[in-house]
């Protein structure tokens, strides 16, 4: 599979983390997008590991494992990685491919000039991790 720039933008755009993103920054994300698959089993991120890279699956399916205990089975349009990406600290959990997955993939480096150079980007993000911060906390209280 080999994506065109504007399918990589409309996948991204899809993504619950780039909502409201204009398709300046959508472009700009997909110019330093890669495309790269992954056979089942392949661990994609590995817990404790200081992440390089943003994953938004494209197809296929991955397993989140913390600690021994699945967390999530994500699927297309689904993403990870962009906490270890944003603040430089080590993979809070484990990701491996569930069957063959291609997946979506921005450099930690491509990921911060992208959010530097587009505000929007900027602010997509911080409400998307805010969003799941606020879910955390939340399942934790009922």
């Amino acid at each position: 599979m080999s994506l065109s720039s504007g399918n990589r933008s409309a996948l991204l755009g899809a993504c619950p983390l780039f909502k409201g993103v204009g398709s300046e920054g959508l472009a700009a994300l997909a110019g330093a997008a890669t495309e790269v698959s992954f056979p089942s089993g392949h661990v994609i991120a590995r817990q404790g590991e200081i992440g390089t890279g943003f994953f938004v699956v494209v197809e296929g399916a991955v397993r989140v494992v913390r600690d021994g205990k699945v967390l999530a089975h994500l699927g297309p349009g689904d993403f990870f990685g962009e906490l270890s990406v944003l603040d430089g600290r080590p993979r809070n959990a484990m990701v491996s491919a569930e069957s063959p997955t291609t997946c979506l993939a921005i450099a930690s480096w491509d990921f911060e000039a992208a959010l530097l150079a587009n505000p929007s980007v900027t602010l997509a993000i911080l409400r998307g991790v805010a969003a799941r911060l606020r879910e955390a906390t939340d399942a934790t209280r009922h």
